[in-house]
């Protein structure tokens, strides 16, 4: 960070640092942390359901999820994870990655999502196996499938709602443009 002559601060890549910004009222603040708040909110029920599959898959968790419960809540989770980011892509993202180089195809949040929905496939695949009887539900392959992209979901989840909360928000766009950004 180095300062410029005004006194504020600037990043690397010219922006203010959300420091150097003026306080935000309570008002303008929500107006920033909407989409964030809105993001986290789908992100939470997505981290709820991982939760409850990863729980399930233990020995003691087989009494939370009967096979049938669990096949179709993995199903469902990943069907709905699916469709939450194909919205993003389509609707949300393209308009974000005008001003916001963490909304760019070839960057972390989008790569992030071509690793998930590839973990998705997979355990979507086996579990549709598994609802058909061509396969008998395995938890432990169920577990072993999840992990597999578990570390870049979490992190995913946390940092695309990180970059939408206000403090970030406010370096790429003014009060007018917040209230017209799509969600």
């Amino acid at each position: 960070m180095s300062a410029m002559n005004n006194g504020s601060s600037s990043s690397q890549n010219g922006l203010p640092d959300s420091d150097a910004l003026p306080a935000l009222s309570t008002n303008d603040y929500r107006t920033y942390n909407r989409m964030a708040e809105q993001m986290d909110y789908f992100h939470n029920h997505f981290r709820i359901t991982w939760n409850q599959l990863q729980d399930a898959c233990t020995t003691s968790g087989k009494k939370l999820l009967s096979p049938r419960q669990l096949i179709t809540t993995g199903l469902g989770f990943c069907s709905q994870l699916d469709f939450h980011h194909s919205i993003e892509e389509q609707h949300i993202f393209p308009v974000l990655a005008k001003k916001m180089p963490e909304f760019h195809r070839e960057l972390t949040l989008l790569s992030q999502h071509r690793e998930i929905h590839n973990g998705l496939a997979g355990l979507g695949e086996y579990l549709e196996k598994c609802r058909s009887g061509e396969s008998d539900l395995d938890r432990m392959e169920v577990k072993r499938l999840m992990d597999g992209f578990g570390a870049v979901l979490w992190a995913h989840l946390d940092e695309e709602v990180n970059a939408l909360r206000a403090e970030n928000m406010r370096r790429y766009w003014s009060l007018k443009e917040m209230v017209a950004l799509p969600m």
